[in-house]
């Protein structure tokens, strides 16, 4: 019941997640997402079977219950049709972790107004659901805002460098995803202290519950 849920939570959120992409990018001027039918919350149009499937559930089984990510097909956008294209696609970039916050924000007050009801049986399964749905999101968030390809991070990072830092930019575009990968075998756990504060500060003392 809780993979099912982790899996739920994990793939609404990560469509969120995508669709905050092209809306940013359509009020920015592009029109490719909605051209390709991507404003949508219909799970059809973004599911990918090995991100939204096959990765949660091995990380959900090899972590023991305690850990699952994944990802949809990413968005499309055109940065030749943004006013600015550097300036654009780091907003681009940065819409799909700010919609992760504020999902866990939402379900952070949610699982607040229901504390005093804990009681409760349903409002207690409530809590510990929602409290699911706050640690998805937060995780999702500040993953994404890892500054590595092709992570939303780097395309945030990509839009605040200098001209001048070119070769660093063309190097993670290059090798990027190899550091991706090292990262989250050996590096994971320098992110996981931002996540668990990010997490206390939005459902406050009932962590865990």
């Amino acid at each position: 019941m809780v993979l099912v849920f982790q899996l739920a939570a994990l793939i609404f959120s990560v469509i969120v997640h995508e669709v905050s992409h092209g809306v940013m990018a359509l009020r920015l001027g592009d029109t490719t997402a909605k051209d390709a039918g991507r404003l949508t919350l219909n799970p059809v149009k973004h599911l990918d079977l090995f991100g939204s499937f096959i990765v949660p559930l091995t990380l959900f089984i090899l972590s023991g219950g305690s850990f699952v990510i994944g990802w949809a097909k990413p968005v499309p956008y055109n940065p030749y049709n943004l006013k600015n294209p550097k300036l654009g696609s780091g907003l681009i970039g940065a819409a799909g972790p700010f919609s992760n916050f504020i999902l866990a924000v939402v379900f952070g007050l949610l699982i607040r107004l229901l504390v005093p009801y804990a009681e409760i049986q349903m409002i207690a399964t409530l809590i510990y659901l929602f409290n699911i749905v706050v640690f998805v999101n937060i995780l999702l968030g500040v993953f994404n805002l890892v500054p590595l390809p092709p992570l939303d991070g780097a395309n945030i990072l990509f839009s605040i460098l200098p001209k001048s830092w070119a070769p660093v930019q063309g190097f993670l575009q290059q090798y990027g995803f190899y550091l991706l990968i090292t990262f989250m075998f050996f590096g994971f756990q320098l992110i996981v202290p931002i996540i668990e504060f990010l997490y206390r500060l939005i459902v406050g003392s009932v962590i865990g519950s």
